[in-house]
């Protein structure tokens, strides 16, 4: 290569520097010697160019997205056996995962036994808004409000709902686990309060809507939070047999044999 060739590449990759475009930097010498080889128009090659920028942002934008949400385990929907839960409606799950849902600000709620597979779907649909660039966020329930509570211990109470107010989507596995102390459901209750009709929520069960007063210590706050979670949601029944007990019996079986 020629000095004055080797100057230019050095003066462009130091534009892209100042500019935040490494990819045409990395890319722009590799790309101009194909549009010189195919007689691409000036046009054609910056088009390219840009197309390269764009793409490696998008791509970098959703592995951001995606280990913001913290997701217990990467589990897809294309990875769920609708087979073996055949009473689930794959054409609402798969839905869902196009997105509307969250243009709508509309819960999702996910009810059924241990074992069911409500957190595979929660965390595809979790995955499914990160590949859509959306901001989400998976915690489980105890998880939420431990931090709330030692946010509240620490003066940071304020600071730590308005960080959860700027997701676009928080799924809220395991509500029904554990029983809540009253402080907790409180700050609980002010989380999904502020998301009504706002933003989305997805939320995994394993009890029934008429036993929620087991785990909320008030029955007043345990109405008035089904009252702002079921309002247009999309209620979703796993149903009481476990796949993952199913998956393991047959996993043994097929070692007999």
């Amino acid at each position: 290569m020629s000095k004055a060739h080797n100057l230019t590449v050095a003066t462009i990759q130091e534009h892209c520097r100042g500019l935040r475009l490494p990819t045409v930097a990395a890319q722009s010498e590799r790309l101009a010697a194909e549009a010189a080889r195919t007689n691409q128009s000036h046009l054609n090659y910056l088009v390219e160019l840009l197309g390269v920028e764009l793409e490696e942002r998008e791509r970098h934008t959703i592995e951001r997205r995606i280990k913001e949400a913290r997701l217990p385990r990467m589990k897809t929907l294309e990875e769920f056996d609708f087979s073996a839960a055949s009473h689930i409606s794959a054409r609402q799950i798969h839905a869902l995962a196009e997105g509307s849902y969250l243009e709508r600000a509309e819960p999702v709620i996910l009810i059924g036994d241990s074992g069911t597979g409500k957190t595979h779907l929660a965390s595809g649909l979790c995955l499914a808004a990160c590949k859509q660039k959306r901001r989400a966020r998976f915690v489980t329930a105890t998880g939420l409000i431990n931090e709330l509570v030692e946010a509240q211990q620490h003066n940071l109470l304020s600071r730590a709902l308005q960080r959860w107010t700027r997701y676009d989507l928080i799924v809220l596995d395991e509500v029904g686990y554990v029983p809540f102390a009253q402080v907790g459901a409180e700050l609980l209750f002010q989380v999904i309060s502020e998301r009504a009709e706002r933003a989305t929520l997805i939320i995994t069960t394993n009890l029934p809507f008429s036993e929620w007063t087991q785990v909320f210590p008030s029955a007043r706050l345990c109405k008035a939070l089904l009252d702002r979670i079921t309002d247009r949601a999309h209620i979703i029944e796993t149903g009481t047999e476990s796949y993952r007990f199913k998956r393991t019996v047959a996993g043994k079986k097929k070692a007999k044999e």
